[in-house]
């Protein structure tokens, strides 16, 4: 019987593939991670760093005056979207590749030759799979320049909320922060949405959001769901997609990232940004071969998210019960209780 080794592959042929397929391989990974990825903004063409900005005002109108001259009201208020530069060197063999794509023991057929998958399909498969890991990173990624891992490449949405908290820019005072009291069960779950809900700025509930949770809570919040609401049909509403009470504006986003995760966030799609450069020649991507049947890709992109704004407007950052950084933020004074420096900007947003 003819070994898998019958199916060639040349170098050339991968390194052509990546030269001519640069730029959507680069974006697999991110492709990769969109069951996360969609409920976000990506911001295309952001290398190291992109200021994104807010206006505020307080203009308005008043009774008429000839010489009515108001003071300057708007104030644009800036935030840095940073994106880093990662890269990576992978092994791997391309003949268990095109085995895993064509199904097991396919590679034996005789025709084998004929029907392997690309050098292009190849390489997207090996790409592809260094999506989960950026997936996994988004919330909990705290960037470390010395570490070795997609959690150390920057900082994730909950790293920088944490962050701002310690700095006292999201607080409860501020309204962008709520720190839940009980603890989350399959019978007090919708109750406690309703509450995050009606917690919710008015300006920010009025918008079509995101409840980004974990899968639990949202497993949660079905069963409390059907446990009140006894008269619905189960196999058509029983997994709920509206948090109650909120006029079909707040939608549940489950996400495995923020499974164990202290922090849950109410957001609009827009304001929760992700950077990437897809246009700059330092992103590349390349195979070579240093040993026999394992070629190496070597890989490099820049990655990066932010908050467009942390404003009550814009965001509400979710503290669970039993947080053991609800005593370090400060925060668990009731709202007003903050010094005067921390409770007297509320609405400015940073």
């Amino acid at each position: 019987m003819p070994d898998i080794h019958q199916i060639q592959f040349s170098l050339e042929e991968y390194q052509e593939a990546a030269r001519i397929y640069r730029e959507p391989l680069l974006l697999l990974p991110l492709f990769a991670a969109q069951e996360t990825l969609k409920f976000m903004t990506g911001v295309p063409g952001v290398r190291y760093s992109v200021a994104v900005g807010t206006a505020e005002s307080n203009a308005q109108f008043a009774p008429y005056k000839a010489s009515r001259k108001s003071a300057g009201t708007t104030d644009v208020i800036y935030r840095d979207l940073k994106t880093y530069f990662g890269n990576v060197s992978e092994d791997f063999e391309p003949n268990s590749v095109i085995q895993l794509l064509l199904g097991r023991g396919a590679a034996f057929l005789g025709d084998g030759q004929k029907t392997a998958p690309s050098a292009k399909l190849v390489l997207s498969t090996v790409m592809k799979a260094l999506g989960h890991n950026l997936e996994q990173a988004l919330f909990t990624a705290e960037r470390d320049a010395t570490g070795d891992t997609t959690m150390d490449l920057f900082d994730g949405w909950g790293t920088i909320a944490d962050k701002e908290i310690a700095a006292n820019n999201i607080s409860v005072a501020k309204g962008n922060l709520m720190e839940l009291t009980d603890a989350i069960t399959d019978v007090n779950a919708v109750d406690i949405a309703k509450e995050i809900v009606y917690g919710l700025d008015s300006s920010l509930r009025k918008q079509n959001c995101f409840l980004y949770c974990s899968q639990d809570f949202a497993d949660k919040y079905n069963e409390s769901y059907l446990a009140t609401h006894s008269g619905i049909v189960y196999n058509d509403k029983f997994e709920q997609v509206y948090v109650e009470g909120s006029n079909r504006k707040v939608t549940l986003a489950p996400l495995p990232c923020l499974d164990g995760t202290d922090k849950f966030f109410v957001s609009p799609k827009e304001n929760m940004l992700f950077g990437y450069d897809n246009m700059s020649d330092i992103e590349r991507i390349q195979v070579d071969r240093f040993q026999p049947w394992i070629l190496t890709l070597s890989a490099a992109m820049f990655f990066g998210v932010q908050f467009h704004s942390i404003d009550k407007r814009m965001l509400k950052v979710i503290k669970l019960a039993g947080s053991s950084s609800n005593e370090e933020s400060g925060s668990n004074t009731p709202a007003g209780g903050d010094t005067p420096a921390g409770g007297g900007e509320g609405g400015n947003g940073q």
